[in-house]
């Protein structure tokens, strides 16, 4: 009887480790989204409602906004700033675009990532709304012009007169089809 007794206990204690680990896997991304609105990794921003409310504009200072466009390596896309550089009043919200063309004759998928410099900026400059919070997808030959709304907290330390956004983009193509076919949805499988 004992051994039935530890056969259970046993079941019990994996039926519960299954449980739990599947309730981590379901609050992951959720947790993720929220480490990056408080770290500010992966371009994502704190308190965006918080940004916008109750904030005056600067107009005694002006602080130069570099943009840069890079394609990782291996990507074929065309991706450039329309400016290069932009004046802003800290606390003055700015709206910038970028401009992706896709040159190949088929449909592609891109997600662009963010980076600060100087890093003692990278809490200063928020995101309002970018292109880079969503993926980007273009078909063959298409273009698309891809806003950025931006404003630099006017608690910006004084000593810095440029912030340089500079952006990654990444071909996430066959990751895109992958999660797709992943999807039971996606195979005809109703549940």
């Amino acid at each position: 009887m004992s051994l039935a007794r530890a056969n259970r206990r046993l079941a019990l204690r994996l039926g519960l480790a299954a449980l739990l680990m599947f309730g981590f896997g379901f609050l992951l991304s959720p947790l993720y989204d929220v480490f990056c609105r408080v770290t500010g990794l992966n371009g994502k921003v704190t308190n965006i409602g918080a940004v916008d409310g109750g904030i005056t504009v600067d107009k005694q200072r002006q602080v130069q906004v570099q943009f840069l466009a890079i394609n990782n390596e291996g990507m074929p896309w065309r991706f450039d700033p329309e400016e290069t550089q932009i004046s802003v009043h800290p606390g003055e919200q700015r709206l910038a675009y970028f401009v992706a063309l896709n040159p190949t004759s088929r449909a592609m998928v891109a997600r662009a990532v963010p980076s600060i410099a100087p890093a003692e900026a990278a809490s200063y400059l928020h995101k309002i709304n970018c292109f880079c919070f969503e993926s980007q997808a273009l078909a063959g030959s298409e273009s698309q012009r891809m806003p950025l709304v931006l404003m630099i907290d006017p608690a910006l330390p004084a000593h810095i007169k440029t912030v340089t956004l500079s952006y990654t983009l990444f071909d996430i193509t066959s990751k895109t089809v992958a999660q797709r076919e992943a999807r039971p949805e996606s195979k005809g499988v109703s549940l």
